[in-house]
């Protein structure tokens, strides 16, 4: 048993958030899956999820963290929380391509919006987890990539790792202990929003330059326009890169570049400072690295 991560589910719990034990040292809740349910104890009536399971009784908490040294889990949903899941990048992700805090900013600047100051966690991987309060009378659910790139959320039918879990990849600390802050009406309707149609084709500057390079243009921008949600912005830092090079042999000029990915990545649904962010990254690294012609 872990005096510890007692706790530290006591202290959610104390907060009116229901905890899960989570296995311990991972983020897995603990229990078995519902695709193994043995349909009897307490799933006789069915399978008993882990956010069903979720309690705040400091009697039932004392005994499952002395049974063992759990990491603690908060069910968003029933806590009345959503929390807004900012993830770093990974180490195979290419360099310049933003990560969770950044697409959130280009989200705030894209609507003109800020969030307040809120109870904050800083993750095992380096990543902030923002916990609001949820609209009173809404079930708002889980979303993965839906306010932009790295940035998931939490609520019903989800949970968080709390503050006072350990992983291998480092602990869960309190950055700001302040209570949760209302969660932002503009933030809740781009939740729930239905997404945005593009409206009309994507038009192409007309560019100066070889044949050659007018066409790797045209196709990677239409590369980068067609890519699938959760792609958009490996697909625009990829596709930049690619036409750097034309850039370092003269034939293109950068800001026309520039503006032509610009328009393809914000048709895609990509917010306008996260483009800029991305293709000035990967110009940048493309013009560096860029070979003499007679050497491609």
């Amino acid at each position: 048993m872990s005096e510890h991560l007692l706790n530290a589910a006591l202290t959610a719990a104390g907060r009116g958030w229901p905890v899960i034990p989570l296995h311990p040292g991972t983020k897995r809740a603990a229990g078995h899956p519902e695709r193994s349910c043995p349909e009897t104890g307490r799933c006789a009536h069915g399978h008993v999820t882990p956010e069903q399971r979720a309690t705040t009784d400091p009697g039932l908490i004392r005994a499952a963290w002395t049974a063992r040294p759990y990491n603690v889990g908060i069910a968003t949903g029933p806590a009345g929380l959503l929390v807004v899941d900012l993830d770093p990048l990974k180490p195979e992700e290419p360099i310049g391509a933003p990560d969770g805090a950044t697409s959130l900013q280009a989200l705030c600047e894209r609507a003109g919006q800020h969030l307040p100051t809120t109870y904050r966690v800083r993750t095992a991987r380096g990543g902030q987890h923002l916990y609001f309060s949820a609209p009173a009378g809404m079930r708002l659910k889980c979303s993965v990539d839906r306010l932009g790139r790295h940035i998931d959320t939490r609520a019903w039918g989800g949970y968080v790792v709390a503050p006072g879990s350990t992983t291998p990849e480092g602990p869960y600390t309190v950055v700001d202990d302040r209570e949760p802050a209302p969660l932002p009406d503009w933030l809740r309707e781009a939740l729930t929003a239905a997404p945005a149609a593009v409206a009309g084709p994507l038009r192409l500057p007309v560019v100066a330059g070889s044949l050659a390079a007018q066409a790797a243009l045209e196709a990677e921008c239409a590369a980068v326009a067609a890519a699938p949600d959760g792609t958009r912005n490996t697909v625009l830092n990829r596709s930049a890169f690619k036409v750097g090079r034309f850039i370092a042999w003269g034939d293109l000029a950068r800001q026309v570049v520039e503006e032509a990915f610009q328009a393809a990545g914000e048709s895609a649904g990509l917010a306008a400072a996260e483009c800029r962010t991305t293709i000035r990254s990967a110009l940048d690294g493309s013009i560096r690295t860029a070979r003499p012609r007679e050497a491609t």
